[in-house]
């Protein structure tokens, strides 16, 4: 039986189309895109589309999840926006006041439109964190969140402070991805529902290529995680299945320490 990362991920709901042309209707009327990527995943968590839409209007990049992403990378990465000109911030989007960073970057970006409304987009793959950002710049449980792909399903409208105007967006994936690495590091982070993927097979890929640039990293494999953790079947036999999902919980939730699965000057997600 082949394995599931041998074969192109396609998982583009009707909500995810329907979101695609409904987004370039708006754009039009749009100051400022706000696209939120998780920091762990900079590159492969990115919608090369979303650049083409974008245009030339005002960027703003957010790298989301900071904190669980390894500090001199995502500094890496942000100096990598600058060169090519879009402003970019790295948040926790589940602290409030990290999220602030947002707000004031918006101001900014306004540039010289002081008067009247500003209008901005903030756009993203499926679990990027753009709806827990939007509630802590609303202070208010304003949008759906869930830790899983493809919640957000419509447009939405709210207003912020400093008069400006922000359109939520559902999470849009490209229509392939064809790609071994991006397949495993966009399940592993979160991008695409679990049920279109084999975990174990996450978790093998995740600590391959983790011993593959640091082979002393003290990170257990899915054996050792099962074995300490307890997943263990009537007759002794481990759990992996359960296991597995457990160990992608664990690695979201920071229990192996602040990683980065990719860093600007990587070749293999370009």
């Amino acid at each position: 039986m082949n394995s599931k990362l041998e074969r192109p991920v396609q998982w583009y709901p009707g909500h995810m189309a329907k979101a695609m042309r409904r987004i370039r209707e708006y754009l039009r009327s749009i100051d400022i895109v706000v696209e939120v990527v998780d920091a762990r995943i900079a590159r492969t968590g990115r919608n090369p589309l979303l650049d083409e839409l974008a245009g030339e209007r005002t960027r703003l990049v957010v790298l989301d999840r900071n904190d669980l992403a390894d500090p001199a990378t995502t500094k890496r990465w942000l100096a990598d926006l600058s060169q090519r000109g879009w402003a970019g911030v790295a948040v926790d989007g589940r602290n409030q006041r990290s999220v602030m960073q947002i707000a004031a970057a918006i101001g900014r970006s306004r540039g010289k439109k002081t008067a009247g409304v500003a209008r901005a987009m903030i756009v993203g793959i499926p679990n990027s964190g753009k709806s827990s950002i939007v509630n802590a710049l609303l202070r208010r449980a304003a949008a759906k969140t869930e830790a899983r792909a493809g919640v957000t399903k419509h447009l939405q409208w709210f207003r912020l402070e400093g008069n400006v105007e922000l359109m939520d967006t559902p999470g849009i994936l490209p229509t392939r991805i064809p790609n071994a690495d991006a397949q495993w590091k966009l399940a592993l982070c979160g991008g695409v529902p679990h049920e279109r993927y084999d975990a174990q097979e996450i978790a093998a890929a995740f600590h391959r290529w983790l011993l593959a640039r640091t082979p002393r990293s003290k990170v257990p494999d899915l054996h050792a995680f099962a074995t300490a953790r307890g997943f263990v079947r009537r007759g002794g036999e481990l759990d992996y299945h359960n296991a597995a999902h457990s160990y992608i919980r664990a690695f979201n939730e920071g229990a192996f320490g602040r990683i980065s699965l990719e860093a600007p000057d990587d070749t293999e997600a370009a």
